[in-house]
């Protein structure tokens, strides 16, 4: 697997490239293998992510030797994100926990009347990770640079761009929503909790049906499952976590892409600057991880 020393925290990138932050998912359940394929292939995670990423035209490939060696540098083109590291396994993943896939990546800037593009990054997370077997997934962790938003930029028609997508969702099958479980966190800093309120109340607001919260909550750390990173490389630990409960369009990596989009806006227009630690589970209580049951 590459080792790329720029990847050591969130919001660093190679030198000369303007970035958002870094973004990390983190797939949970249980993969079973096609029987061509296994965690020793040869093309493993990092290659699959990469290869998905260029075919969708979703990879900033304008750094030198992203697209080859010094005998081919190839004009490369901006993109969504730049490839830091993925892997199937990782050496700081909790001890049973199930995790399946985890990918990095430097998101690049993103533009005023753009959100953050999760929706894209975990569906190619998703796409490389059905490469390699069938994916019953249980649950979805990512870090979100909220830090790298700049709200006073947004246009008024564009406060929240992730709304101008939600029509995908509504062509959904009959019978598609799913209970959910999410916990946002900033980590040491209490923003996210201070500004729990109003963000709950700005997703009601908003147009569309995508998630529909029924309660929140303040959690703390014994709520949030482990992070399969360590504490420094974000704002951990995870002290200061906002617990959502409600109905999502469907059990998808796009419509939890879509969410955790519209949470970034929101919380970086109410003053969120800390990164958020997303984490989405099936429903309350069936975490596809071990984890500490929680005192709620």
């Amino acid at each position: 697997m590459p080792d790329d020393s720029t990847a050591a925290r969130p919001g660093t990138a190679p030198t000369g490239q303007r970035t958002a932050g870094t973004m990390f998912a983190a797939l949970y359940g249980e993969l079973a293998w096609h029987p061509w394929h296994g965690p020793e292939a040869e093309q493993d995670a990092y290659v699959l992510f990469l290869d998905r990423s260029l075919a969708m035209g979703w990879l900033d490939d304008t750094s030198a030797g992203v697209l080859g060696g010094p005998e081919d540098r190839r004009p490369g083109a901006p993109g969504l994100w730049g490839m830091n590291d993925a892997g199937w396994d990782h050496p700081l993943a909790a001890s049973g926990a199930g995790l399946v896939s985890w990918f990095q990546v430097a998101a690049s800037a993103v533009a005023a009347d753009r959100p953050l593009p999760v929706q894209p990054f975990l569906r190619c997370a998703g796409d490389a990770t059905a490469r390699a077997g069938r994916l019953a997934l249980s649950g979805v962790q990512v870090l979100l640079p909220v830090h790298g938003i700049d709200a006073s930029a947004r246009p008024a028609h564009a406060r929240v761009p992730a709304v101008v997508t939600a029509g995908w969702f509504t062509a959904r099958a009959p019978g598609s929503r799913a209970a959910v479980e999410v916990i946002v966190s900033s980590g040491r800093d209490p923003s996210i909790v201070e500004a729990g309120g109003e963000l709950v109340e700005r997703i009601g607001r908003l147009d569309q049906d995508v998630f529909l919260c029924n309660s929140s909550q303040a959690v703390g750390q014994e709520a949030v499952p482990p992070t399969p990173f360590d504490d420094a490389f974000w704002n951990g630990p995870p002290v200061h976590s906002l617990a959502l409960r409600g109905g999502l369009a469907e059990w998808s990596l796009e419509a939890v892409g879509w969410l955790a989009e519209a949470v970034v806006d929101i919380a970086s227009g109410l003053g969120v600057r800390s990164p958020l630690f997303f984490t989405a589970t099936r429903a309350p209580g069936t975490r596809g991880w071990s984890s500490p049951p929680s005192s709620r």
